[in-house]
């Protein structure tokens, strides 16, 4: 008998309605029934319609833009489900935003990450069901179960088909030293060599990029990187491949498309053939379409682990 819950709920706010109701489709499930809205200052007013007295519940929640507003959610959602006596609470966040700032850097910056986990833990969560973390590190932040699921798994089977395992005219890249643990567990999946691109970064949002190590000339290269925010980063590695490495195309993937400010329009007038990312955030509903960005969904990703953390089955498998 499995004592943590009778059966499994899964409820959404309004950060990525789409994807719970894409995860709870492969669960053949439905989406618990509750409202998510505002009193007239702004204040978040949460309503859970059904019992989830004794249910193992799973509250879908990326905390993308609106950042704060969707945290707050998430928050008081965690709040509600532990007042109704739910079985156990997991927060599925597949964005878990306030990550870049993990550490003091320079004096007096403060660490978001921890103080977010401190809030999460706080309202109630009992564990907590997320996808690449901008820093690994941000696990222990928790004093709850975390698992984090790597999201460059969900490229591996579109690269296959479009290039083949083991092409050596294509090569894995590193958008910076930071992300060469991930790029390197990709290129290995691919069966491809490894370039990375070594930058400094002068002020938030932006980068220069000095060198590339590994040779790409002629190469058809695939930057991989977590989040693309206002694409600043991605766009100025993908010229410095074709104009100082000499690539021949360059293709781009990411687990988190934030697209901030300027993104699209970089990305749109960037020498990257094509954009992947996949469906952790919404494509922004005020922005118009961008001609080389395509989504895959993270939903059966999601919803396994989901099943696995209900069976108490081991997820570290999950990709095998």
């Amino acid at each position: 008998m499995i004592a943590h819950g009778k059966e499994i709920a899964v409820f959404t706010g309004n950060s990525n309605p789409a994807l719970a109701g894409s995860i709870c489709s492969e669960l053949k499930r439905s989406i618990g029934s509750s409202s998510v809205s505002q009193f007239a200052d702004g204040e978040c007013s949460i309503s859970v319609y059904e019992p989830v007295r004794g249910k193992d519940v799973f509250i879908v929640q990326s905390t993308c833009k609106p950042v704060n507003d969707n945290l707050m959610e998430l928050l008081i959602m965690i709040d509600a489900m532990r007042r109704a006596s739910a079985g156990r609470i997991t927060a599925v966040i597949p964005y878990f935003g306030y990550a870049r700032q993990d550490r003091k850097a320079k004096s007096r910056d403060p660490i978001s990450a921890k103080l977010v986990a401190n809030l999460i833990t706080a309202a109630g969560a009992d564990r907590v069901l997320t996808m690449d973390l901008h820093a690994a590190q941000i696990q222990g932040f928790f004093d709850i179960p975390v698992d984090n699921l790597q999201g460059g798994h969900l490229f591996v089977k579109h690269f296959v088909s479009k290039f083949g395992k083991g092409n050596d005219d294509v090569m894995v890249v590193s958008p910076d030293v930071g992300s060469t643990a991930r790029a390197r567990a990709f290129s290995m999946k691919l069966g491809t060599n490894m370039a990375i691109v070594d930058k400094r970064r002068e002020r938030a949002n932006q980068s220069e990029v000095m060198n590339i190590i590994g040779d790409v000339s002629g190469k058809t290269c695939i930057l991989l990187d977590d989040i693309v925010d206002t694409a600043g980063s991605l766009c100025g590695a993908a010229k410095a491949i074709k104009e100082i490495g000499g690539a021949k195309e360059v293709y781009a993937c990411a687990t988190h498309g934030v697209l901030s400010g300027p993104a699209l329009e970089r990305i749109e007038n960037s020498c990257i053939n094509e954009l992947l990312l996949l469906d952790t955030i919404p494509y922004p509903a005020d922005k118009p379409a961008c001609s080389k960005i395509r989504y895959l969904t993270a939903a059966n990703v999601f919803a396994e682990a989901i099943r696995r953390i209900y069976e108490e089955v081991s997820i570290s498998n999950l990709f095998d």
